[in-house]
Parts: structure tokens; sequence; C-alpha cells
């Protein structure tokens, strides 16, 4: 069955998710206006800025339009996308989407200078293998929710969440040539799929 993902283009490192889509050999559509959701089977908000996206989310209509997207199909937000997710975010400034029962700070896992990268663990996979998550001025879960499976951790804190189609990430899987996150979320993209055939 075929897929396209889309990647909120809005501002921030969609190019680099688009990049890792290309090399799995699925179909991507840069978002950039709410009616483009319509050609998506799953969605990606990407890191960045996420006062700016904020901004700009407000600006082009896209809150709705991107919380009833939430409710038939997969996302994935990785750093500023893991912000905008959230449930609760400590900055004023930021307008979360409320689409996953966390809470999280902007930058505390330091400024762009601390940037850095970790192994960790990936028993989601059922793999023994590492990951290499890149962290820049990375978000911070402070409290997940009782629905919400933690799929990864470093230093015993939380750096990648799910709760059944959304996927929340403090770091960027799209900056490493190691494509098994983006694999994941296509998973679960099929199983979605695979649902609502079975349903209708």
């Amino acid at each position: 069955m075929p897929r396209t993902i889309g990647i909120l283009a809005l501002q921030g490192d969609f190019a680099k998710h688009q990049a890792m889509f290309q090399a799995l050999r699925v179909e991507t559509v840069l978002i950039k206006d709410p009616k483009d959701l319509q050609r998506c089977d799953g969605l990606i908000i990407p890191g960045g800025e996420s006062t700016t996206l904020t901004k700009l989310m407000e600006k082009y209509g896209f809150y709705e339009p991107l919380r009833e997207f939430s409710q038939k199909y997969p996302m994935m937000g990785t750093c500023a996308g893991m912000i905008m997710m959230a449930v609760h975010v400590d900055d004023e400034r930021v307008k979360p989407l409320q689409l996953i029962d966390i809470d999280v700070r902007r930058n505390a896992y330091g400024r762009q200078v601390e940037s850095f990268s970790a192994e960790v663990n990936t028993p989601f996979l059922g793999e023994t293998t590492l990951f290499r998550a890149i962290f820049i001025r990375a978000p911070k879960i402070f409290r997940v929710g009782v629905n919400v499976e933690i799929l990864l951790e470093w230093q015993a804190q939380p750096v990648m969440v799910r709760n059944h189609n959304v996927l929340a990430l403090a770091f960027h899987p799209e900056l490493t040539e190691d494509p098994r996150i983006h694999q994941y979320f296509l998973q679960m993209n099929i199983t979605m799929i695979k649902r609502d055939v079975c349903c209708t």
C-alpha cells in the first residue's frame, strides 16, 4: 500500500527528514499549507525554534487541522517538534498542540554550544544495538502521563515517548545515517492503515 509522509516545512530541519525518507524510498510532501495534509498518511514536525513555530502555525491556521490529523494518522515530533506536541511547556510564548501527555522544558540540555550525542539502548526495536542520539538545544521531558510509553531513556530521563499514534523525541534521528527510528514510524503508519481497513 503506498504511503506518503508529510513534513511540516514552516521552519526548521525538515530537509533532513525528507532526505531520510527518500533514502528509504518513501514519498514525502513538504507541508506549508493545512490543505496539503490531505495528501499524507503520516506527519513529521521537525526540530527548529518552538516560539517561531508557534507564530507560523497560528499565522497559517495549522492548529486545528493538525489536531484533526492526529486523530487518524501517525505523527512524530523531534526536538522542537516534541515541544509543539506536548501538553505543557515551560514558556508562555509557546502554544503546544497538546497531542501527547508530557510536560517539557525548552533547551533543558543546554545551549547550542553544549550540543552532544549519546549512545542509547533501543529495546523497543527488539535489538541489543545502540542508537546515536544527537541533542541540539534539546528539550527535556519532566513529566510523563500514565498512558504514555517510554521507549528510550538517557541517564534515567525519557528522551523518546509514544502514546498510540503520536511519537515524540527530544533528539534528532534525522541527523544520523541510521534509519531505524524513521522505519519504526513507518511501521506505525502501516499498522494504522491496516486497522482502518479492517474497521471499515
